[in-house]
Formats: C-alpha cells, structure tokens, sequence
C-alpha cells in the first residue's frame, strides 16, 4: 500500500462546530490566549486553565465527526495512512482514522507537572485542582502551549518524508513548526491543498489545489486520490 499523510489543521474542526484557536482579536472564547495556553498563564491561574479545557473537552464531546474527517478515514481502505493534527480534539479516531499524530496534544489526555512522561486519559470531561499523577504532582492539560517544543514534530518529519501522497486540509500554513512539514515530503511526491482560504504554497512542486472546505473538498478529492492507490 502506498502511504498517505495528512496535514490537518482547525478548519476541519471548525466544520463540526469547534471554534478555532485564535479569532481575529487575538482571543480564544473569550479568553487572552496567554491567560489559558501558555506555561505563564497556567503557573498564574492553574483553575482558569483546567475550568477552560474543561469546556473545551465538553464541547467536543458534543459535536460530530464531519464528511471531511469521514473522508480522510475511508481512505486507510486504499492507503497505508498517517493523520498529523494540529487539533486537539478526538474527531479523527471518532471518524475511524487508527494512526494520528496529534502535534499540539490532545484534549483527552493529562500529564504530570513533575514527569512530563507520566501521560494519563481523561475519562469523560473534567480534569480538577487536586487530581494527581502517581509521583503527587498535580495533573494539567497534554496540550503543547506556546513557548513549549512540539515533541511529536520529528515523528511527523519522518512520515512527511516517507509519502507517497501528501494531503493538507482545513490549515492556513501559517503556524510553525506544522507549516513546515509539507516542505519535507519529496519533490515529485503529489501534493493537495484543501481550505477555502489557500494558503500561500509558493514554490510547492507537484501541486493540486482546492479551495473548498474541508467536507466538500474531500469529497471531491477522493476519486482523484483513490487513482493513486
């Protein structure tokens, strides 16, 4: 089976109704990005920060996979296929995806505050003050916030390099380092935008845009990806 990897951004989740990272005023629901996903935001307020995930883990419990996400699971039938996120949210293994990289981290999932290896599931929707790691360090959100390293980038650096198809939906290019990996995947490897907005892909080889949302598009792209198989 050929390999297909996925580059998937917030536009595919914005589709089933989860807000994306940063509107236009620079806030987050609301909330100060620094205040809610940064490390200075959590050592000043560590409540403000599990009560926001908290909502945030809510709400994605109560949204649904999209044709988009559907799509992109389908194809494991054709291809041997790596998603790489940058969305925190289960929309992909909901959908059926099996093989995800989840760049930024995962909503449904703690870490120790003293052992950064100490990874833990979230059962249902809420993660408290007081809820510890088995070293008695208060557990915080697995999510990658700003100022921190992307610790899953090398692992997706080495999918991007073994495609054989290469697929970005539903992501501006614009936040580094995920950008970047469609500058890994090889010269002659065919390559595919999907956003209703295209971002700018100057200087991409190889290269099929389409300025559709994520739903519509993958549905579109589908038959001209299958013929790759």
């Amino acid at each position: 089976m050929k390999k297909l990897v996925v580059l998937t951004g917030a536009g595919i989740s914005a589709e089933s109704g989860i807000p994306t990272f940063r509107d236009a005023g620079g806030l987050w629901e609301g909330f100060r990005v620094e205040d809610v996903a940064s490390p200075e935001g959590w050592q000043r307020n560590p409540e403000l920060v599990l009560d926001f995930y908290n909502q945030r883990r809510k709400r994605a419990l109560e949204v649904e996979p999209n044709d988009g996400h559907r799509v992109i699971a389908e194809l494991e039938t054709h291809f041997q296929v790596t998603v790489v996120t940058q969305n925190v949210d289960n929309l992909h293994e909901r959908a059926g995806s099996t093989h995800v990289i989840h760049l930024h981290g995962s909503l449904f999932e703690s870490r120790s505050t003293a052992d950064e290896t100490l990874i833990y599931p979230i059962a249902g929707w809420q993660l408290n003050w007081g809820d510890l790691c088995e070293k008695g360090s208060q557990l915080r959100p697995n999510i990658v916030w700003f100022g921190e390293l992307v610790p899953r980038m090398e692992d997706a650096i080495v999918h991007a390099q073994k495609a054989d198809v290469f697929l970005v939906v539903g992501t501006s290019l614009v936040v580094y380092p995920a950008a970047g990996l469609i500058h890994y995947v090889a010269y002659d490897v065919p390559k595919f935008v999907v956003d209703p907005k295209l971002p700018d892909v100057y200087g991409i080889s190889n290269l099929t845009l389409v300025e559709e949302k994520a739903s519509t598009g993958m549905k579109k792209l589908k038959n001209q990806l299958l013929a790759l198989a």
